[in-house]
């Protein structure tokens, strides 16, 4: 089993609200238990740019780079531009690569950062810069690792950079259930879209999931799953709308892993989102993931 922590550099300014210190809270809180060890961390570097290349714009990202972005735009990612920033991205997205890599020997892995799934072809939003997932999506296919590949998104908000980069990606096939009434306001449309009324609780929530899983199998046959198991879901989490208890929360993701149990084919894990008012709520829902996973899977 390994673990893949991308660095953490704290990117938003001193009075910025949204908990960026689960980052490293995580990661303590479950060596503390002994869910994992410190040997199961592995903490990558920036990734190559070639295979950055394969999903985003070469001008995009050497402006990313070189900070040139125009202040508009970066208004639009909610966040002020630093070579730090920039560094933590594409550590970001070398670990979840790298967590694609592993996960073929040993069927699960995690990113305690990523999930950034707001990321489009030339620009970022939603505190995304570029899209993990799809990059280390294209990074596997290119390598004939495999030939057909599932995206979970289970955050509260759309994965709409997703959805716009796999338009005509025939081999990955996307899955988003999210607030209907959430960010981002003009959806995108992946290959199944559920959308949620704002309250929506456990059984509503839990029985939606777990039928569509069903359709979905029925469908494709995955050889690798990419799970974007945020925890802004939480009825407690200031941006999410939803209804869902951290008992619900933990359900999610028996069934998610569950299902790729039955398929018998590996997953990654990447975090996104989770805004509630209470750390600890955060850091235990996120937490459940983990040890649902490994509890699964090994």
């Amino acid at each position: 089993m390994v673990v893949f922590d991308s660095i953490y550099v704290h990117p938003l300014p001193s009075n910025h609200r949204f908990p960026m210190e689960k980052y490293d809270l995580l990661p303590r809180q479950l060596i503390y238990e002994g869910t994992i060890k410190e040997s199961d961390i592995i903490r990558p570097s920036a990734i190559e740019t070639s295979n950055v290349e394969r999903v985003h714009c070469s001008n995009y990202l050497g402006n990313l780079k070189s900070l040139q972005i125009t202040p508009k735009a970066q208004r639009k990612t909610g966040f002020v531009h630093s070579q730090k920033l920039i560094e933590r991205e594409l550590t970001i997205m070398e670990g979840t690569r790298m967590a694609a890599e592993i996960a073929t020997k040993t069927n699960i892995a995690f990113n305690i950062a990523g999930g950034t799934h707001h990321a489009f072809h030339d620009r970022g939003e939603g505190f995304c810069l570029l899209n993990d997932q799809v990059i280390a999506s294209k990074w596997l296919l290119h390598e004939n690792m495999v030939s057909s590949i599932l995206i979970i998104d289970l955050d509260v908000h759309q994965g709409n950079g997703t959805a716009a980069l796999c338009e005509n990606e025939t081999e990955i096939f996307t899955f988003s259930m999210h607030g209907k009434n959430n960010y981002p306001l003009k959806k995108e449309k992946s290959n199944l879209d559920i959308e949620l009324e704002d309250k929506t609780n456990d059984k509503i929530y839990l029985y939606q999931l777990e039928s569509q899983l069903e359709n979905i199998g029925n469908k494709i046959e995955p050889d690798f799953i990419f799970y974007q198991c945020g925890v802004d879901i939480l009825e407690s989490d200031k941006l999410g709308r939803l209804g869902i208890s951290r008992q619900g929360c933990k359900i999610r993701d028996q069934l998610v892993f569950e299902f790729s149990k039955q398929l018998n084919v590996p997953i990654v894990c990447t975090m996104g989102g989770g805004y509630s008012e209470d750390i600890k709520n955060i850091v235990e829902a996120h937490s459940n993931t983990f040890r649902e996973g490994l509890n699964m899977r090994y």
